[in-house]
């Protein structure tokens, strides 16, 4: 993990890795429009899928693939054209 912030874009969509006191967070911004993956700073939790960063959580998962599948589907994208940046390639169960 890391504490610094890492952001990434291709496809047209921005994301941004970054970790606050609680959690890994990774956000993304395409057209205007938002989406959130998070999960506990020791990355052994559920993630969690938000609208944006601070939101409310709509949905949580096991898996990272399906976490992205979702936030993907928030921001009318493929979920293989999310960029990953490599500190959050290790999210998920």
């Amino acid at each position: 993990m890391t504490d610094e912030e890492v952001t990434l874009t291709e496809n047209g969509i921005t994301a941004r890795y970054y970790e606050t006191e609680a959690e890994r967070v990774l956000a993304f911004e395409r057209e205007g429009a938002t989406a959130a993956v998070a999960q506990n700073r020791e990355g052994y939790a559920m993630l969690k899928v938000r609208p944006e960063p601070d939101g409310d959580e709509l949905e949580r998962y096991y898996g990272f693939d399906m976490a992205l599948d979702h936030a993907a589907e928030l921001l009318g994208a493929g979920q293989h054209d999310l960029p990953v940046p490599e500190p959050a390639e290790d999210m998920g169960m």
